[in-house]
């Protein structure tokens, strides 16, 4: 009897396949911490991915069409300046001074279309992490 170990002992690290929990949360908490315009275009961005998604869908895709995926921003970029009030469209341009002083200007074109871009890629990667390990054959 003195080779038997507890059951504690024969499994020492029972949740080693909790990772998936543990991402989930690092996940919602990072998703808390975005700022007030990115909460308010956060939904849109979902809803595209959502009707877009499919067990067929090109966001599977090895290399998604670069242009499929403009034209989902396109969508999303429309669908906001639609339904939302605007996003602070005085900051056309800002004043910077320069290293040696001299002053130049930053022109901020189009940041919402760009912050969505940036949302929607960061969306199509989670899915399609998610998806790549649902597909995973341990055998």
């Amino acid at each position: 009897m003195e080779g038997k170990l507890p059951y504690y002992m024969v499994y020492p690290m029972p949740f080693i396949y909790d990772d998936e929990r543990l991402d989930r949360r690092d996940y919602e908490y990072m998703r808390s911490l975005y700022p007030d315009t990115a909460k308010r275009v956060l939904p849109y961005v979902e809803e595209e991915c959502d009707r877009c998604d499919g067990p067929d869908s090109m966001i599977y895709d090895e290399y998604p069409d670069q242009l499929q995926l403009r034209l989902m921003s396109g969508r999303i970029y429309d669908r906001v300046k639609a339904e939302e009030r605007p996003f602070g469209e005085n900051d056309s341009a800002q004043e910077m001074k320069g290293v040696e002083g001299q002053q130049f200007r930053r022109v901020r074109q189009d940041w919402l279309r760009d912050l969505i871009d940036v949302m929607l890629f960061q969306e199509l990667y989670k899915r399609r992490s998610e998806n790549r390990r649902l597909r995973q054959k341990f055998y």
